[in-house]
């Protein structure tokens, strides 16, 4: 049985639907309903994320569930079992499992943050309400010795040295080498020279089990503010300082043309929360939340599964965001 074609039936879910759309990534399939969205992991290894058996697949679809019932509660519903029957498959139906399923509510396209922005609606009032939400999430967030660990000097090296290597090769396609050089070395020498804030930050608290991809494609401003979709495929990713959660939605918003929501949105975080100091580390996460869009876009452009259309906008995609990071990078350069 070929699933993803096979999940494109209505018949194929509990509830009636008038037609099922897929929407997809370069690790997931997402086949929308008239209601609801189910989203079904593909079996990928990508070194820092491993879905290649079912049990894997299950096990990550029950941890996305709990963990982003912590800002969407209401969207969230349940994890089900994709069974066979008749050469058909059936969304929570009763057998063998041949795959899983994550079932959440399906929110309004029309209401999600960057569509909010690109119709030039997106008001500092917006910001605001993201601001009310995120500074409980943060403040109730676990936090303990294990989850600091990821904000010493040591661990963050660590995550851009996989950046870095895992985007080598797309040096003269994607990004020239001088750009790679250039935030390379501006990375390299805000962790050496300002080792100091990193590790007063954990001393401070700021280190937490976070979002870990905050942007504006996972935020939709409804009748509520639902943050949604975060990382649970690895807690390196997660696990940090909140100031990188908070500077990925920063970044988003200068990529889309924000600059001044996007300083509304950092300064308003940093009076709410009592945390003056994210804006002295602003442009080193900025630089990284942007390369790792890029490095995302990069391999949904290098996906052969994706359409030819969509693997060309991701490469356009992919070069832009390595451009903002050197932005980033020149800026942030008066550390010197």
């Amino acid at each position: 049985m070929n699933l993803p074609a096979a999940l494109l039936d209505p018949r194929a879910y509990p509830e009636p639907t008038a037609r099922v759309d897929l929407v997809q990534t370069h690790i997931s399939w997402v086949f929308l309903t008239d209601c609801y969205a189910y989203k079904v992991k593909k079996p990928v290894d990508l070194g820092f994320l491993n879905f290649t058996t079912l049990r894997r697949r299950h096990f990550y679809l029950h941890r996305e569930l709990v963990l982003n019932r912590r800002l969407c509660p209401e969207i969230y519903l349940e994890v089900l079992p994709i069974v066979e029957h008749k050469g058909a498959a059936q969304v929570g139906g009763h057998g063998h499992p041949v795959e899983y399923a994550l079932k959440m509510v399906r929110l309004p396209q029309e209401r999600m943050m960057d569509e909010v922005a690109d119709r030039g609606e997106l008001k500092p009032e917006h910001l605001d309400r993201i601001i009310a939400r995120l500074v409980p999430f943060y403040e109730q967030a676990a936090a303990a010795p294990r989850i600091d660990k990821y904000g010493e000097p040591a661990v963050i090296a660590f995550n851009h040295r996989e950046n870095f290597s895992s985007t080598a090769g797309l040096v003269g396609e994607m990004l020239s080498a001088d750009l790679f050089a250039l935030i390379q070395s501006f990375s390299w020498g805000f962790l050496e020279k300002k080792r100091r804030l990193f590790l007063r930050r954990i001393k401070k608290g700021r280190i937490r089990d976070c979002h870990g991809d905050l942007h504006m494609k996972n935020i939709c401003l409804a009748d509520g503010v639902y943050i949604y979709d975060c990382i649970e495929f690895n807690p390196r990713f997660r696990y940090g300082d909140v100031a990188a959660d908070i500077d990925f939605l920063a970044m988003d918003l200068d990529f889309h043309g924000y600059q001044g929501l996007s300083r509304h949105f950092v300064e308003g975080f940093a009076r709410a929360s009592n945390d003056p100091e994210l804006l002295e580390i602003l442009d080193f996460y900025k630089c990284y939340r942007a390369y790792v869009r890029g490095k995302i876009n990069a391999f949904i452009a290098l996906d052969p599964e994706q359409k030819p259309g969509s693997r060309a906008q991701a490469a356009e995609l992919a070069r832009a965001y390595f451009a903002l990071a050197g932005e980033y990078a020149r800026e942030g350069a008066s550390w010197k």
